[in-house]
């Protein structure tokens, strides 16, 4: 190395160690060329001379600087080398305790030996959605990287975690496929995911085992598929398996373990249903004790098989098949203990009766005889004959332990087939993620066939990782435009091919396995022949002929030839197989039936999902051609290999690199041989050099800016950084090789960042040391200063005496100055008042002429509005009187042709009367006489009628005062009755109490007598006693001190447990809300669940499905269909079968409800008809008089008429009289008279105007009953004439104004000469119409006063006012600005009184839009009535020319009430519409922003009370339950909108409260008034309903916290961790190629103030709807908590953002959280409490830690935060500069010691999901409900204000 740092002084290099492998020295003499030696001082100050090599004079490493060891990322070292890789992950495991290190896309992964709390869910959450440099390296951030990479590009992914046994491999696959589970979830409710995990226990028991690396090492290779759906969900899994160690199941070696399977089953041997086993402990057989260590520290192997028979049912495993598996396994034991022994040389022999042998054909259902037989002999089959040839012991034992490997195989096999059908499903796989767990590079003393099919493995697999590490680098240079050259990197195809290519050690080993006579020699002997001088990686050892050398990729491998052809045959014995295939038992049967083709190594049988079948034994009964195609063991894993190297190209691959730190298994202890030895095995090494063969470290230009600003200029620093960036890098790096400019990023040579960081160092330490300079001589200065000062103190005293000689001259000059002083400032004064007067005058007179041309247009305007306004009334009324024209013009014509017809058909019959006259000239006398009887008849029958009526009416008073008296009456006997039986039970009362007034008397004398006794006796005790007082005075002072302070002590203990347990029962009372609330949450998940499953099984149900009415037209405003549009339809079908139970029972209940409704409905109508006879019977009996009454009533509405009309006139013309003298002012006496007058006239017009409407009805209804005959004959001229209408209501208004207006047709049979009938008629119609002008002459003579008046009075008010304010503003003004202050108010009262009269006109045209509807529904009623009346009056007539007198009904004429009782009426057919407006379809931003907060609470709360008022329970409760589903459907559609989600918040809240205050309870009725009081409800208590809103409004308000959560969760990290908030503090440290989320504020990247302007935006929002002030801060103090967790965890995963000045950076963001909660008002709500842990975490970063007076600091301190995660801050410390210094080992160990005390959790990070318990306080309304209006734009017209 030619490094420029190296040839200096004190330079860091590292050497060679035999020990330690490098170490660690410093340059003690300056390095010159030539040099055969360097001068070096080791870290213990050993002084060496390190020499050199002569041929090739290479320098030693160079150190990198402090500041970059420990980076999460190996490439963002800036000299990238072995040593530094090594010291780096030293450094991070050792001193950190950080297991994960990337090296570029390789995630090394240190096995720490011990449980870490770092896999949680917690961390899970962390880590998800994260980009995989932002967070601290981990497996999670490598899963969330191939998961995110799948959504992404749509491209399956690969994990490939490799390493040897013990480093990890197994649980590091296992964390990355639970990262996949708890992230995805699965598409179904079959839980995929558990399914995926389930398969773990699974797989350890049969296929890991203890060896002496590792307690759970797997002795197979898997490849786990894991599938995902279109929506990225789990769907299902595939497993392969490669090459499982069947040699363990026969023999382990010293310190190992057979297959945990077998030791579970022995430890669980006394279990009921493993008796038939005949298991006993693992030392009694052989094939279990061989290792002679049974037992696992810390394992229990009983609960380790009920997890696994657990996984097993998970999977669909039943129990049957799980005790034939364990059968099986059971019989491969008792195989194992069979004692073979010999019969002679050459045969063997099993004793009769062998116990275990006999166990074992039990539990497989075979024959003793068969099975002893052919475990002890073989067949030899020739051309024609075939022979049995007995077996020495050894070759029998081999065979059986042969068999024994065959059936574990099978067994394996079977298990992993149906794992896999458990975890494939029928959805179609979209992409899946691969897991490949395989094992690293091996080398041992001895290495076999299994080492070198593992080798060959990796050199495939490092091939590959070569391959894509070389694509990356290319890429990254190609997308950023830099000049490359080709990469010179190791490539293993020569050792490959060695390997696999034709006539290679697979091939010879495979021909050599089918020469007859072919062995191990043979075969190394071709070896030699074939590669020895054609490969120079292959070689033969010099002391063995048996062996031949491999140079493999990591290093040389020597393999013993022995075993290699028996291994790769893997031969199994032809007869034991057809013993097994013979078997009774169903599951060995079923593991042997595809023997034919899994036996011979010619086959391979398909398994499903691609695995593939390597335990394969040849079949001694094929045929010689068959034979000739077998495929051994070494072929097929060629072939499965090759396979697996297509999935992975296919692939985007990730790697995990396993590191082994130490052979001894002890926790966080390093060893650096092992560790190089598996750096360089794993490849981690050659990404190294890869990477340090191009340019390693990249910086983005914004970056570099950043950190090496210091370096620059003022002048250097151009707007353009880039260019910047490249102007000081030309002046800094002389060489431009070093470095390359890319479209986005700056990339460098090894080295040169290091470079870089000594130049910023050194002007970092130039620039202290000018500071230091600066406080020296400051220092210095001031000693000078005070030296001085004291010098000059005693001149001061020297000089006193002259200067006080000096005083008398200096004060008659001073005297002299003072009097020229005076006179030239009176002279000057005068003149600047004589200028500031002129400049006033001019001002005056300037502003005077503005303010009067102003003031002139404003008149000019305010005058053309008047004449506006003037003209358009006028036009308004000159419509108006056209159309009046036409309408008396129309009816003109109509009455004219009326009046035709009637003069038509009276000239008609004048014409037969006059005929009839001629001819019975003597009849009319006659005729006349019979009339006047008639006549005189008829008044005796209606005096008759008279007298009858008076005696019925008497008769009925009389008989209901008899009634009355004959209760009364009854009433009292009752009571004499009940007086007799209490005066009997007195009298027996009383002679009880006798008795006990005798017994109490004598008792009483007995107690004298005891007393007077007892008496004696004290008076005797007390003179002792008082002998005895003296002695004991003196004891009661001295306890009384005691006691005294005892009661303080017991005080204050009883205040401290008070204080305790009063804490303690806040924080359960907290714990039990947030576990209800929690279990609210769970049951509303759940109901919408349920909801959503429902919807989607009616979706997918064809047909028509009958609902509930109300349900349905609910249901039918919103579709969702959008979640369950994309499932499929086996998963639909499943979830319809499961929910068909569920189904039939919902339909059954709804044709119930249906039913019950019908009955109901009829059950109403029968009622409604019983009233309606109930009332036709009372209408029948109080039927009187009325003409009189009519009559009496018109002459009452004219004196009324008359007095409104005096009235009117009397206001008119006092408001005349004093216009001009100012008497009507607002407050005088008059203008009191004039608005008391005005309002009662108001009042008494709306009255009368109602009456005369009824009382006209009412005449039409008499005039109905009298003319029925007219009714019956003019119908289809009335229809003619109606039809002509097209308006409906119009119909009804003229048909109306017709039966009003018409006469009568005069019946001459009834009529006398003088026609009195006719006369009366029209006189009655002459009053009607007559009654008519009046009304609408004083309705327009009404509207017209009123609306002057109402004028008037808002002018003097606003005037009034305006004076008033104008009047103190100008006095508190000067002068000159009081012209432009009276002008502005001018312009603003002229701008309020447009306003007012616009709101004034708006009011006006919303009352007559309310009078229209009013007036029109009235006549539709009385059109209804008018029509039911005809009807009833046409059905009860005799014959047509006869009259029937029907008794009038009584005139019934409401009076109008006054007052408003806040109720809202409406509809019960309108339910729906007034969900759907005012819920439904309604807009918060236009409500919160235009109307009264809570409006929608205060319109549904007063509808309810009005269903409360008419007492109607099935209003109520439909009322409630629409409210309350309709706010879940809205919230359910929109709640994702905060501001929705708040304004339903507000909204509950206001309804719930409504609720309380208006419920009765007297503790909500404090704060009412007492027209509050009066609107309480009456006749329902809706308790259970408040119960029910307020789970809803839990509801609401867990909806808001996650909206809120997911607005600001993008934001937290950005704003309070990553934006530099006070800029220049800290600078960004080089990084790798994992390139983290910048520092440096971006165009778009949030900040602090994005999120101060989100809090602000919730903070108005929620105030703008008017959410309870404690709600709120209870928000408030849950969005602290979310900011301050998610900030915690992330700078507890983040090692880049544990410094000094980071701590700095959030001390200061917190407090400006502060500042924001002070601005708001918001400091008690609790919030800033919630960022305590994250304050206590910032401090911690910049508090010293160094000393134990430092440790006894940070324990005081740091009483928020967890002993986890002080610890984890302090090893994440990481200095950002060389000024700062690492927290040493022992500081931190010293801080554990002091915590160790500590009860609390062990969790590493906060809770972001945890919600505080919400309450909602009574919050009573000022409001009072009949002042509410109902604005138009709500659309709630029908509803009725009350």
């Amino acid at each position: 190395m030619d490094e420029p740092g190296l040839k200096q002084y004190c330079a860091r290099v590292w050497i060679p160690d035999a020990e330690e492998v490098w170490k660690s020295a410093e340059l003690t003499k300056d390095y010159k060329n030539g040099d055969a030696s360097l001068h070096l001082m080791l870290e213990d100050g050993t002084n060496i001379d390190h020499k050199l090599d002569p041929k090739t004079k290479n320098l030693p490493y160079l150190r990198n600087p402090d500041i970059l060891v420990g980076e999460n990322d190996l490439t963002a070292l800036s000299y990238l080398h072995e040593p530094a890789v090594l010291h780096n992950l030293k450094v991070r495991f050792i001193d950190s305790k950080l297991i994960y290190t990337y090296c570029g896309i390789v995630l090394v992964a240190i096995n720490p030996y011990e449980t870490l709390p770092i896999y949680g869910t917690d961390i899970i959450n962390a880590y998800s959605g994260q980009n995989m440099g932002d967070m601290d390296p981990h497996i999670f951030a490598v899963a969330e990287e191939a998961y995110k990479q799948m959504a992404r590009d749509e491209r399956n992914q690969s994990i490939i975690v490799s390493g040897e046994s013990g480093a990890g491999k197994t649980v590091s696959a296992k964390y990355a496929m639970r990262y996949f589970a708890t992230v995805s979830g699965s598409a179904s409710e079959a839980n995929v995911e558990d399914k995926v995990l389930a398969s773990n226990p699974i797989m350890e028991a049969i296929g890991n085992a203890k060896t002496t690396r590792n307690d759970n090492s797997s002795r197979f290779g898997k490849y786990i598929e894991i599938g995902f759906d279109t929506r990225y969900r789990i769907i299902g899994a595939n497993m392969r398996t490669y090459l499982l160690e069947k040699s363990r199941v026969v023999f382990q070696a010293d310190e190992e373990r057979n297959y945990h399977i077998f030791y579970q089953l022995c430890a669980s041997a006394h279990l009921p249903e493993f008796k038939n086993l005949r298991l006993s402990s693992a030392n009694d057989f052989l094939y279990t004790r061989q290792g002679r260590s049974p037992v696992i520290d810390g394992v229990d192997d009983t609960k380790e098989l009920c997890t696994t028979r657990n996984a097993f049912t998970l999977l669909g495993i039943n129990e049957s098949y799980q005790m034939g598996l364990f059968q099986v396994l059971a019989a491969i034991l008792h195989l194992g203990n069979v004692e073979i022994k010999d019969r002679d040389s050459d045969s063997s022999l099993i004793p009769p009766n062998n116990r275990h042998l006999t166990a074992f054909c039990e539990l497989v259902g075979v024959t003793y005889q068969d099975m002893a037989q052919w475990l002890c002999h073989r067949k030899l089959k020739t051309a024609t004959e075939t022979y049995v040839k007995p077996l020495p012991r050894l070759q029998a034992t081999n065979a059986r332990d042969a068999l024994s490997k065959h059936i574990y195989a099978k067994l394996f096999n079977w298990i992993v087939e149906h794992v896999n059908k458990a975890l494939i499903t029928n959805v179609k796989q979209h992409s899946f993620i691969g897991v490949l767990d395989i094992y690293g590079f091996e080398t041992f003393e001895i290495n076999s066939f299994e080492q070198f099919c593992i080798n060959y493995a990796n050199e495939k697999l490092q091939q590959q990782f070569n391959m894509h590490v070389f694509k990356l680098e290319q890429e990254e240079y190609m997308k950023e435009q830099i000049p490359w050259t080709l990469i010179d990197f190791y490539d293993n195809q020569p050792c490959i091919n060695l390997i696999e290519a034709k006539m290679g050690i697979l091939d010879l080993l495979d021909e050599e396995c089918k020469m007859p006579k072919g062995s191990d020699d043979s075969w190394a002997q071709k070896l030699y022949n074939t590669h020895l001088k054609t490969c120079s990686l292959f070689e033969k050892p010099r002391m063995s002929n048996r062996a031949f050398i491999i140079q493999h990729f990591a290093d040389k491998v020597e393999y013993q030839c022995d075993g290699f052809l028996e291994k790769n045959k893997d031969t199994v014995n032809e007869e034991q197989i057809n013993v097994m295939k013979a078997s009774k038992f169903d599951l060995l049967v079923e593991l042997f039936q595809d023997e034919e083709k899994a036996t011979s190594p010619t086959g391979q049988v398909p398994g499903t999902g691609g695995r593939t079948r390597l335990s394969i034994k040849p079949d001694k009964g094929r045929d010689t051609k068959s034979k000739e195609h077998k495929k051994t063991v070494g072929c097929q894993f060629r072939n499965s290999l090759q396979m697996l190297m297509e999935t992975l190209n296919a692939t985007t691959p990730h790697y995990v690199r396993c590191i082994k730190p130490n052979d001894f298994k002890l926790a966080f202890s390093f060893d650096p041989k092992r560790a190089v030895q598996q750096l360089r095995a794993c490849g981690v090494l050659e990404t190294i050099r890869i990477s340090a063969a191009g340019f390693p470290s990249r910086w983005t230009y914004q970056e570099f800016f950043s950190r090496y600003r210091v370096l620059m200029k003022q002048k250097d620093v151009l707007p353009d950084k880039k260019l910047t960036c490249r102007n000081v890098l030309e002046k800094l790096v002389q060489d431009q090789d070093k470095y390359q400019f890319g479209k986005t990023k700056i990339f460098f040579r090894a080295g040169q960042v290091a470079y870089l960081e000594k130049l910023r160092a050194d002007k970092l330490r130039a620039a202290c040391i000018r500071i230091q300079k600066t406080i020296r001589c400051w220092l210095a200065r001031k000693k000078y200063l005070r030296k001085r000062c004291a010098a000059i103190t005693i001149q001061r005293f020297t000089r006193g005496y002259q200067a006080r000689c000096l005083a008398k001259f200096m004060r008659r000059t001073q005297a002299a100055t003072i009097i020229q002083k005076y006179q030239r400032m009176y002279v000057e004064k005068r003149r600047y008042r004589q200028k500031q007067a002129a400049a006033l005058a001019m001002q005056t007179i300037l502003r005077a002429y503005m303010a009067r041309q102003k003031y002139q247009a404003l008149l000019r305007e305010a005058k053309a509005v008047i004449i506006q306004k003037r003209i358009r009334g006028w036009l308004a009324r000159c419509w108006y009187k056209r159309c009046l024209h036409s309408i008396v013009y129309l009816q003109c014509c109509i009455r004219r042709m009326r009046a035709k017809r009637e003069l038509k058909k009276l000239k008609i019959e004048a014409r037969s009367v006059e005929h009839f006259k001629k001819l019975n000239k003597g009849m009319e006398n006659k005729i006349m006489q019979l009339q006047r009887k008639i006549d005189e008849q008829s008044k005796e029958n209606r005096t008759i009628n008279d007298r009858l009526v008076g005696l019925e009416s008497s008769y009925t008073a009389e008989s209901e005062r008899m009634r009355g008296e004959l209760g009364r009456l009854r009433g009292v006997e009752e009571d004499a009755k009940n007086k007799a039986n209490q005066v009997s039970s007195l009298l027996e009362e009383l002679e009880r109490l006798k008795k006990e007034l005798s017994a109490t008397q004598q008792e009483k004398k007995t107690i004298e007598d005891w007393a007077q006794k007892y008496r004696d006796e004290m008076e005797k005790m007390v003179s002792e006693l008082k002998d005895q007082n003296g002695l004991l005075k003196k004891e009661k002072d001295d306890l009384n001190r005691s006691i005294q302070e005892q009661s303080q002590q017991m005080t204050e203990k009883m205040t401290r447990a008070i204080a305790q347990e009063t804490q303690q029962l806040e924080t359960d009372l907290n714990e039990e809300r947030s576990r209800y609330q929690n279990l609210l949450t769970e049951h509303l998940r759940l109901e919408e669940k349920y909801d959503d499953l429902k919807e989607e099984m009616n979706v997918s149900k064809p047909g028509h499905k009958r609902t509930d009415s109300t349900h349905s037209s609910n249901e039918s405003e919103y579709t969702y269909n959008s979640e369950y549009a994309e499932l499929e339809d086996g998963s639909r079908a499943r979830e319809v079968r499961k929910l068909t139970l569920n189904t039939s029972l919902t339909l059954k209940l709804q044709k119930r409800l249906t039913e019950l409704e019908q009955e109901k409905q009829s059950l109403r109508n029968e009622l409604e008809n019983k009233e309606e006879q109930f009332q036709r019977a009372r209408f029948k009996k109080a039927r009187g008089a009325e003409l009189e009454y009519e009559s009496l009533k018109r002459q009452e509405l004219e004196s009324e008429n008359k007095k409104l009309k005096h009235d009117l006139a009397e206001m008119r013309q006092s408001l005349l009289g004093n216009a001009a003298t100012g008497a009507g002012a607002p407050g005088s006496p008059a203008y009191k008279v004039l608005l008391d007058q005005l309002n009662a006239s108001c009042e008494e017009l709306e009255v009368r105007k109602e009456e005369v409407l009824i009382l006209r009805s009412q005449l039409v209804s008499q005039k109905e009953a009298m003319h029925h005959k007219e009714t019956m004959t003019e119908p289809s001229v009335y229809a003619a004439d109606v039809s002509k209408l097209k308006d409906a209501e119009v119909k009804q208004a003229y048909v109306g104004l017709k039966d009003t207006n018409r006469s009568a047709a005069p019946d001459f049979h009834k009529l006398n000469e003088d026609g009195e009938l006719w006369l009366v008629n029209q006189g009655l119609k002459e009053t009607i119409r007559l009654l008519e002008q009046q009304l609408q002459t004083q309705r327009r003579t009404y509207d017209n006063e009123v609306e002057a008046l109402r004028g008037e009075l808002q002018n003097v008010k606003e005037e009034n006012n305006r004076q008033q304010q104008l009047l103190a503003q100008n006095l508190q003004l000067p002068p000159e600005a009081r012209i432009e202050a009276s002008l502005q108010h001018e312009i603003t009262r002229l701008t309020n009184e447009n306003l007012v009269r616009c709101g004034d006109l708006m009011e006006q045209l919303e009352k007559q839009d309310r009078t229209i509807r009013k007036l029109k529904k009235q006549l539709k009623v009385y059109s209804k009535r008018i029509g039911e009346m005809g009807a009833g009056q046409t059905e009860g007539q005799t014959s047509p020319g006869q009259m029937v007198d029907e008794p009038i009904h009584p005139v019934n004429i409401p009076r109008r009430e006054k007052d408003f009782q806040g109720m809202l009426e409406y509809k019960k057919e309108d339910e729906l519409k007034l969900v759907k407006n005012l819920i439904l379809e309604l807009k918060p931003r236009g409500v919160a922003v235009n109307l009264i907060p809570g409006l929608p609470a205060y319109i549904l709360f007063m509808c309810l009370r009005h269903a409360d008022y008419v007492n109607d329970d099935q209003k109520v409760r439909t009322l409630l339950t629409s409210t309350i589903n309709s706010i879940k459907k809205i919230l359910k559609k929109r709640g994702d909108d905060f501001e929705t989600v708040s304004f339903w918040l507000a909204n509950t809240c206001r309804f719930l409260h409504c609720l309380k205050q208006y419920s009765g309870d007297e503790q909500f009725m404090k704060h009412n008034t007492s027209r509050q009081n009066e609107h309480c409800l009456s006749n329902f208590d809706l308790a259970e309903y408040r119960q029910v809103i307020s789970d809803l409004a839990i509801q609401i308000y867990q909806q808001l916290i996650k909206c809120m959560e997911n607005i600001l969760q993008p934001m937290i990290v950005s704003g309070m961790l990553e934006h530099e908030t006070i800029q220049g503090v800290s600078g960004v440290k080089p990084t790798g190629l994992r390139k983290r989320t910048s520092s440096i504020a971006d165009e778009g990247t949030y900040t602090l103030d994005s999120i101060l302007r989100q809090l602000s935006a919730f903070h108005s929002t929620m105030c703008q709807h008017g959410t309870d002030p404690e709600l709120i801060k209870q928000v408030v103090k849950q969005q602290f908590y979310i900011i301050g967790a998610v900030t915690l965890n992330n700078l507890l995963l983040r090692k880049d953002m544990c410094s000094w000045s980071k701590g700095m950076q959030i001390r200061y963001n917190v407090s400006q959280l502060e500042e924001w909660l002070r601005d708001k008002g918001l400091m008690t709500c609790g919030a800033k409490e919630t960022l305590e842990p994250l304050i206590q975490a910032a401090q911690l970063l910049q508090v010293k830690k160094k000393t134990d007076e430092d440790a006894e600091a940070i324990c005081s301190m740091c009483l928020a935060l967890t002993t986890a995660q002080i610890v984890k801050v302090l090893n994440l410390y990481t200095p950002v500069n060389e000024f700062e210094e690492r927290v040493s080992v022992a500081f931190i160990r010293t801080i554990q010691t002091r915590l160790r005390d500590r009860c609390e959790s062990p969790q590493l990070l906060m809770d972001t999901k945890m919600i505080y318990p919400v309450t909602f306080p009574f919050n009573p309304s000022s409001l009072a409900l009949e002042t509410i209006q109902i604005p138009g734009s709500l659309n709630l017209a029908f509803l009725t204000r009350v």
